[in-house]
């Protein structure tokens, strides 16, 4: 889907830069770390199909840097080429919120497993302690024997009856 006239010079220019130097988009593919579908989406002025907003932009600057193009250049080149659409303007889900709105939230969202297992740990290690006093306490108590508060004396005296008659 081509957006603009002038949108078909930005992709092409990206092509010819590419083979000029003799890569394939598997070989820019693969030192991006940028799907070849995505690369060939930009070449083919397709940028619906790219993520949008400043990921577009790293995916653009990315492929100029492996080419040997301007990154710069190549980034308002693209701007220019597609100053109406979404990849230029922002991700569509980011509208109504900054990307640094949306970058907090994700971070307060990472941050609460971490709150979790600490506490989770503090509870063991305090149960672990617990258990550790306990277990020696009660081995102190083993080693200086029952504590009685009654002493021992001789048995109290039983009482006979005596034997039936016969």
């Amino acid at each position: 889907m081509v957006s603009n006239p002038r949108s078909t010079d930005f992709g092409a220019h990206l092509r010819e830069a590419r083979e000029g130097r003799g890569l394939s988009l598997r070989a820019i593919a693969d030192a991006t770390k940028i799907s070849a579908r995505s690369l060939e989406a930009l070449e083919k002025n397709d940028i619906v199909r790219l993520p949008g907003g400043i990921f577009s932009r790293a995916f653009v600057r990315a492929y100029a840097v492996e080419v040997g193009l301007d990154p710069e250049e190549t980034i308002s080149e693209f701007m220019a080429s597609f100053p109406d659409d979404s990849v230029t303007q922002g991700h569509p889900r980011t509208r109504d919120k900054s990307i640094l709105d949306e970058l907090e939230e994700d971070s307060r969202r990472g941050r609460w497993p971490a709150v979790g297992w600490l506490a989770i740990i503090g509870v063991l290690v305090v149960a672990l302690v617990t258990y550790a006093l306990f277990s020696m306490y009660r081995g102190r108590a083993r080693q200086d024997g029952p504590v009685s508060s009654v002493t021992r004396s001789a048995p109290p005296p039983t009482l006979r009856t005596p034997p039936p008659a016969r």
